[in-house]
């Protein structure tokens, strides 16, 4: 039961673990968790719950080599978005060579295929260790992985997200941002004494737009192309019939591999400061959170060794991508550990309909028990 990658593959997707950060029920990474623990300690790889947060395990496994050799870490995450407007997501199904199902792509094939390359690498001889970390939470905001570094460390690591059997090498960052205006609360027939914390912030609004133009025509990266910004949420005012006394913007900019968050704080608050050459207007700044950009070494060996592998089995070298959205490789790869991105194809991350190529699914275990035996050998 569930040896074969579809058959354990149908039961992680079975398994609801949508992201109670994003859904408010959801139901986490608990029962997930315990079914990878089950698997693992079945086929005799030891391995431990991590708690990251009360109700937020993830998984951490290792096959142990004899000594002396380099450690490999795999690493996919738990988590799934949310399930509404997805019909039977937890019933996977196959057709035409797809299994569909919340999950299937966004990253259970990922996750079954380093399962299935651990059970291979138990009848191994292998010098180095192989790690396994399933973690939690990738989706909102990482406590997963930044909890497993605290207790492991590798020469290398393999996230298996989707790829299309390509080997991403760089994928942008992001930083979030809130931008308050100031006005002065007033009845809304004494514009004598009121001013517009709304009106204010359209002028910042018109500023974002000019710098998000601006960012087109700086020097884009051979992979990953410009950096952006968008404006995300607005809020303000008290009523209808009042001067609005305050209005909060927040914010997202993608960056690519070289900025920095201070890079990004210096950029915006040049911005306002040109704005506050009108003394009536008074704005605020405060960084939310800052993910870091990815970008391995183009010699990075485990770069070369994946690609060596998955071009022995795919008749072809797998092109090198970057891609625009953030991974929990960007936290392995700043724990100093070279990180690559290779994973499965397929469709539908995030959307009403959600499915993996079994095939490629099955090449991409392959590939990762091919890179085991070399690199930890």
């Amino acid at each position: 039961m569930d040896e074969s990658l579809p058959e354990l593959l149908a039961e992680l997707v079975r398994r609801n673990s949508v992201n109670p950060a994003l859904v408010p029920d959801g139901a986490g990474e608990v029962e997930i968790a315990g079914f990878v623990l089950a698997w693992l300690t079945r086929h005799g790889i030891p391995a431990e719950l991590d708690l990251a947060a009360p109700g937020r395990p993830s998984v951490i496994a290792r096959v142990r080599g004899s000594g002396g050799g380099q450690t490999l870490l795999l690493n996919a995450h738990l988590d799934t978005v949310g399930l509404a407007e997805m019909p039977a997501a937890l019933t996977p199904t196959i057709r035409g060579g797809r299994m569909y199902g919340r999950g299937t792509y966004d990253m259970k094939a990922g996750l079954a295929a380093c399962l299935l390359a651990l059970r291979d690498a138990r009848g191994m001889t292998l010098r180095g260790d192989v790690i396994l970390t399933a973690v939690a939470d990738e989706e909102h905001a990482s406590i997963g992985t930044q909890s497993v570094l605290k207790k492991v460390r590798a020469d290398a690591a393999i996230v298996t997200e989707p790829t299309g059997l390509q080997l991403c090498v760089a994928h942008k960052g992001f930083t979030w941002h809130e931008l308050t205006t100031r006005g002065h609360a007033a009845h809304g027939s004494r514009p004598d004494l009121g001013q517009d914390a709304i009106a204010h912030m359209g002028r910042v609004l018109v500023e974002l737009e000019a710098l998000g133009r601006e960012l087109t025509l700086c020097s884009a990266h051979p992979l990953l192309g410009h950096g952006s910004l968008h404006a995300s949420l607005i809020s303000g005012g008290q009523e209808l019939s009042s001067y609005p006394e305050r209005c909060t913007l927040h914010l997202e900019r993608r960056t690519l591999p070289g900025e920095t968050p201070q890079d990004v704080e210096a950029e915006l608050d040049r911005l306002l400061r040109r704005l506050e050459a009108d003394p009536g207007f008074r704005a605020e700044h405060r960084l939310l959170l800052t993910r870091e950009p990815l970008s391995v070494p183009a010699d990075a060996p485990i770069v070369g060794l994946l690609s060596r592998q998955a071009g022995r089995v795919l008749g072809q070298a797998p092109a090198q991508m970057g891609l625009s959205f953030w991974m929990d490789s960007a936290l392995l790869a700043a724990a100093g550990i070279p990180t690559v991105v290779f994973g499965p194809s397929g469709a539908g991350a995030h959307a009403s309909e959600e499915w993996v190529d079994l095939a490629s699914a099955e090449q991409c275990h392959e590939i990762l028990s091919a890179t085991i035996a070399e690199f930890c050998a």
